[in-house]
């Protein structure tokens, strides 16, 4: 059992003040040694945290005691210690950037919520929804529920443009679902917003879901947003991989980023198509204008 926990968390909540509160969440991670990021805007809080299990359990006493966070759903996983190489906590105009001109506060409109629990009981009783991810395509490659598709989204500020590509569904009833669930709340209020008449949200994100059922509905691994890429909770024998290499074709989940510093596109590649440094160009143009040797 690892002695190191990982801790996903948001909180949509007005902050009078964020830049107090991001010194506040400064301070007691560095006491506590804990590494990650925290992301601190006037509409509320984001972050994902790791550290020695009893540091986590002491943040957490002194965050959730607080009664502006009290309810935060808290979710965990087994660290590594070394997740992160640092901790980051920064202020910023939203805890995950959607950029719209006309912003969602989801306090005030948002799909309804959906318990992992309900979800499964969607799929035993045959309903009729479809799930749409608002997750970037390179964390869709790797793992999806079956069935689901997902708008073109190479950044999530991305949707607004692309929402057209899911007009069709708007008489149906949807569920978008992304990583913890902070993503869902705008998504899913967007859609709102914009004429689907029967909206939900999975509550606490794929995360969730795969804790609770895993090998369940979703396929292949879950993309993470620190050193370990990936994670799953499959038992090894029933794992599916759904990834595949953009080079070749062949199945994988192993990610590297482009050769190219200009570039540093993020891409599935099996090492057979790795270079000896064990990277990959994302493609000949890529490997066509840059050469090391221009390089300071």
């Amino acid at each position: 059992m690892s002695e190191f926990t990982i801790i996903l968390f948001y909180k949509y909540v007005p902050i009078e003040n964020p830049e107090e509160l991001r010194d506040e969440q400064r301070l007691i991670c560095e006491k506590l040694g804990l590494k990650g990021w925290v992301i601190v805007a006037k509409e509320g809080i984001n972050a994902t945290l790791e550290g020695m299990i009893e540091n986590i359990n002491e943040y957490l006493k002194e965050f959730l005691s607080d009664p502006r966070f009290a309810n935060t759903h808290i979710k965990k996983s087994a660290g590594t210690g070394d997740a992160f190489p640092k901790l980051s906590v920064k202020v910023r105009k939203e805890i995950v950037t959607l950029g719209l001109e006309e912003d969602i506060n989801p306090n005030e409109i948002t799909g309804k919520h959906l318990k992992p629990e309900e979800l499964k009981k969607w799929y035993e009783s045959g309903k009729k929804f479809k799930i749409i991810d608002m997750r970037n395509d390179y964390e869709f490659k790797v793992g999806r529920f079956n069935g689901s598709i997902m708008p073109d989204l190479q950044n999530f500020r991305d949707l607004n443009k692309e929402i057209s590509k899911i007009e069709n569904y708007k008489d149906e009833t949807v569920l978008t679902v992304c990583t913890g669930g902070v993503r869902c709340e705008k998504a899913s209020g967007l859609l709102v917003r914009e004429g689907f008449k029967d909206v939900y949200q999975l509550d606490g994100g794929i995360v969730s879901y795969i804790e609770k059922f895993p090998g369940s509905e979703f396929e292949g691994s879950l993309y993470v947003f620190d050193r370990r890429i990936i994670m799953d909770f499959d038992p090894k024998e029933k794992h599916k991989v759904v990834g595949t290499c953009e080079k070749c074709g062949v199945f994988s989940e192993r990610y590297v980023n482009c050769k190219n510093p200009m570039c540093n596109k993020h891409f599935l590649c099996c090492e057979d198509c790795s270079e000896d440094d064990g990277k990959a160009y994302c493609g000949d143009q890529c490997k066509m204008l840059y050469s090391p040797a221009q390089t300071v």
